[in-house]
């Protein structure tokens, strides 16, 4: 796509993954976030949170949705989700800004409990654990086009048993390969996408 105006004012659209859309929102956090390595805890539980509630969805379905989830998740602090109770359970059901799934509602409230579990052993305890199964440093790979990238990997398989040991739901193989993608554990962006190079550099 080119975009400007007068001759010699023309400049190129950067080349980017072929998974987004010209949504703006999915256009910033293709451009901003997606593949930027997380270490951050709480940052960290956040997104495992996201991934799950997208399962079976589009990821623009949860992006949409991103801020309703924090609001209604007390800005996914663990240590309050934890409190909820079957009526604030019931009562996110009937909330038409989050996905309306009684498990995965549920299960963000289970996996706050794995989460504190895994944080008394101290600060960066969850992110060590799921950063484990890359020997904690950014894996990049070099996928020339969309559809070489696997739905799920080694690494993913291995993520999945330990989150499901440690008591955490709605995170199997292919979940938490989205979820090492998103937070900057592998480099995905194709080679041909502008951001590849920033990932690698940034990260």
């Amino acid at each position: 796509m080119l975009t400007g105006g007068k001759l010699g004012d023309i400049s190129e659209e950067p080349v980017r993954c072929g998974w987004v859309s010209d949504d703006p929102l999915y256009l910033d956090y293709h451009d901003q976030e997606w593949g930027v390595p997380i270490t951050d805890d709480q940052k960290l539980f956040e997104m495992l949170i996201l991934e799950g509630a997208q399962a079976g969805l589009s990821w623009i379905t949860i992006l949409r949705k991103r801020e309703n989830y924090r609001a209604a998740f007390a800005g996914f602090e663990p240590e309050a989700i934890i409190a909820f109770t079957e009526q604030d359970v019931e009562k996110l059901m009937t909330d038409t800004g989050l996905i309306r799934n009684r498990l995965k509602i549920n299960s963000v409230i289970s996996n706050a409990k794995a989460w504190i579990e895994i944080m008394k052993e101290g600060e960066g305890a969850f992110s060590n654990l799921v950063w484990s199964v890359v020997g904690g440093k950014s894996l990049t790979n070099t996928w020339p086009e969309l559809g070489d990238i696997p739905a799920s990997t080694l690494e993913s398989e291995q993520l999945s048993k330990l989150l499901k040991k440690k008591g955490f739901k709605f995170v199997g193989p292919t979940i938490c390969y989205a979820y090492m993608q998103a937070c900057g554990m592998v480099n995905d962006h194709v080679t041909s996408c502008f951001r590849h190079e920033e990932v690698i550099s940034r990260g």
